[in-house]
């Protein structure tokens, strides 16, 4: 049996990106319910007003099952993008909930990058059979999305000390190696941002960020019992960068 082509390859993780990225919503509105759930115990409002957050949530499962079957899918991950972004506005604008500055910027920038994400993909990027031409404005945008949500990596990792022991308490070597990791995340950014070497700067991502799930998001116990993050808003956050990880992979793929 012949072994794949380099270019079915590329096409296979092409798609499986788009497969990610597309499911995003089913999952975010899942652990949203189960967070409120959470919170209910507690006595604790959910980030949003209940009348619009079923709005919020419906619209959500709708544009993800719209992309997922592939039906105007340019139209709907425009749709989904704004959705995440009003979504985000409306969390923030709420004060329903305090949270910690530090928090504060791994959710928000996550969800820029969810929403960069949803760009990309309707711009064109990642389709089997391109139909039209992509968006190259468009493209651009969710890229320098994308971009933020790396300066935001580096801002977290020099000043939030949250961050900074998560990565200090798997990776070897301390210090240098945390600084190395600065830098890295810096240069990538540099090229979300400027437009070049973008398809190289995401096939790097695309290594590294498996590695801050498992190792960083999936610290379950650090993140929950040590910092007191809410379970399910840790496995948000987690779903969160899946969803970043498969607009990622489009890029390396189909940048």
């Amino acid at each position: 049996m012949a072994a794949p082509s380099r270019k079915q390859m590329l096409r296979f993780l092409s798609q499986l990106g788009a497969f990610i990225l597309t499911r995003f919503g089913f999952w975010n509105c899942f652990s949203m319910l189960m967070l409120f759930a959470e919170r209910a115990d507690s006595k604790r409002k959910p980030d949003i007003h209940v009348p619009y957050l079923y709005v919020d949530m419906g619209a959500a499962v709708l544009c993800a099952s719209f992309m997922s079957f592939g039906v105007k899918r340019r139209w709907f991950a425009m749709a989904a993008a704004i959705q995440v972004a009003l979504s985000t506005y409306a969390s923030y604008i709420g004060e329903q909930v305090h949270y910690g500055d530090w928090l504060r910027v791994r959710m928000y920038s996550r969800a820029l990058a969810i929403i960069g994400g949803f760009l990309v993909l309707a711009s064109g990027a990642g389709e089997v059979y391109r139909q039209k031409p992509r968006s190259r404005s468009l493209q651009s945008t969710g890229q320098v999305f994308l971009g933020v949500y790396l300066i935001c990596m580096v801002y977290s990792l020099q000043h939030s000390k949250e961050d900074r022991q998560a990565y200090l308490n798997h990776i070897i070597g301390g210090e240098i190696t945390l600084m190395l990791l600065e830098v890295l995340f810096g240069v990538l950014a540099l090229a979300f941002l400027s437009g070049y070497y973008i398809r190289l700067a995401a096939q790097i991502l695309a290594t590294v960020l498996p590695l801050v799930i498992l190792l960083i998001d999936g610290n379950l116990g650090y993140w929950h019992d040590t910092r007191k993050v809410e379970f399910w808003n840790q496995m948000k956050l987690i779903g969160h960068n899946i969803g970043i990880f498969g607009a990622v992979l489009i890029l390396a793929t189909d940048g």
